[in-house]
């Protein structure tokens, strides 16, 4: 058996129990109980009653539609650490999917009476869980619903302040050929006209050129620190791209997913038709050869 705090840290993986505090995960893990299924064996049928869910201490568990006349559909692998099943703690509809141990499987299984129990003993403990959901459910709908195809250049750079712009300006500029030949250029006519005899007046800044190389270390200094800040802007929008290309991924899986699984459920039900369509011509075939 799972020790304790093994149990605990599993339950803490699921998202809907997250958030609940370590006393609460204690007195629902203390209600859970401990199941094992060799290699192939089947944990649910699609169709069962629900009232469960499930957590994976060892093995992989394949999560499909069920054979029907045809290779079965496997919509996804549950490894250690993950859950499945969760829906049946608050659904009392069948299952909606067939559940196989790929590999020698230990499961970690949370009934409903298990969590009825816990939430009768800890009410408030419901209050976080309904947090919790109504979180994961807000942030789906404003996933699906909204456009992420945005351009994440184009708004962080509204936001940019008239600071912002003018760092971005001299980042640019230092990093030009413009920028090297005018200061090369600058170098030269303020050598020429500090040097002795050549403008017929005494020089203003003569040989070493103190003040001019004071005017460069000013320059300097303020060029790095706005070079910086151009640089950590730049971060800042390659982590909005990333942010958003994780978006749209995330949207483009559950798609996919939704898809997958509308495609199994259809090619179950064109089968069936099939089956039935067979069924019907054989049974009209048979009085006629009699």
């Amino acid at each position: 058996m799972a020790d304790q705090a093994a149990r605990i840290d599993l339950l803490r993986s699921v998202q809907l129990l997250h958030d609940l505090p370590e006393a609460d995960l204690g007195s629902l893990a203390e209600l859970c109980v401990e199941l094992a299924f060799p290699a192939g064996s089947l944990i649910f049928n699609k169709g069962d009653p629900a009232a469960a869910m499930y957590l994976v201490e060892r093995g992989q568990v394949d999560i499909h539609l069920p054979d029907q006349g045809s290779r079965r559909v496997s919509l996804s692998t549950i490894a250690r650490g993950e859950y499945f099943g969760e829906v049946a703690l608050f659904d009392e509809q069948p299952r909606t999917a067939s559940a196989s141990a790929i590999t020698n499987v230990t499961l970690l299984e949370v009934s409903r009476s298990a969590l009825l129990s816990m939430l009768q003993e800890r009410p408030s403990a419901a209050l976080i869980m309904l947090r919790t959901m109504s979180s994961r459910v807000r942030n789906m709908s404003e996933l699906l619903e909204d456009h992420v195809s945005k351009n994440a250049v184009a708004e962080f750079e509204q936001q940019l302040t008239w600071s912002d712009r003018m760092a971005d300006r001299v980042a640019i500029a230092n990093g030009s050929w413009a920028f090297i030949l005018g200061l090369v250029a600058l170098t030269v006519l303020w050598a020429i006209v500090n040097s002795t005899g050549l403008v017929g007046r005494t020089p203003f800044d003569p040989y070493p050129y103190v003040f001019f190389n004071l005017v460069l270390a000013v320059l300097v200094g303020l060029q790095g620190p706005l070079i910086l800040m151009s640089q950590n802007r730049e971060h800042a929008t390659e982590r909005a791209k990333a942010e958003m290309d994780f978006a749209v991924n995330l949207k483009n899986e559950v798609n996919i997913q939704t898809l997958v699984r509308e495609l199994g459920e259809f090619r179950l039900e064109t089968i069936e038709r099939v089956e039935g369509i067979e069924q019907a011509l054989t049974g009209a075939r048979g009085p006629r050869s009699s």
